[in-house]
This record gives structure tokens, C-alpha cells and sequence, in this order.
């Protein structure tokens, strides 16, 4: 996987829960004003509790989606499907 060896390093265990962290490609979900957007991205992965860990610039780069979604700056982005809210009972 693509994870720099630095970032795998700098973590020898999970930092909320003490378990083993393992490399995995993910599915992220970004919201930014009312619009969403999913990426795939490599990440270290608790087995025990769950928590990801991204090294900074896979952030960085979620930062810079979120603010295109808030623009309304997606005509470099896959049209999936639609949202919708559905009353509550």
C-alpha cells in the first residue's frame, strides 16, 4: 500500500485504545455545505476500536475537497446518485 514508511512508523499502536493498527484501504466520506463526497484513500486502522489514522496531507487533502464541496466546486467530481431526507415518524 501506498502509506510512507514515516507515518507507519511514528505510530508503534493505536493512540485512543493501545490495539494493533494495520494499513487498509478506506472509503472517507467528506461533507462540506450540503453536498458530500466519498474518496478512497490508504489509512492505519485500529483492529481492536476502529479509530483511522491519515498522515497530514491525505487531511490536507480532505480540507481541500470539503471547501470545493462548500464552493460548490465539483465539476472535477463523479456525479454517484442523489440524497435525499426523509420525514421523521
Amino acid at each position: 500500500m501506498a502509506l510512507e514508511r514515516r507515518f507507519k512508523e511514528a505510530f508503534a499502536a493505536c493512540p485512543v485504545c493501545g490495539g494493533e493498527l494495520v494499513e487498509k484501504r478506506v472509503a472517507k466520506l467528506l461533507r462540506g455545505g450540503t453536498d458530500t463526497a466519498t474518496i478512497e484513500v490508504d489509512a492505519l486502522v485500529c483492529q481492536h476500536c476502529g479509530e483511522r489514522l491519515y498522515p497530514e496531507e491525505t487531511v490536507r487533502h480532505f480540507e481541500r475537497i470539503r471547501a470545493k464541496l462548500r464552493r460548490g466546486e465539483t465539476q472535477d467530481m463523479t456525479l454517484v446518485g442523489s440524497s435525499y431526507e426523509a420525514p421523521s415518524d
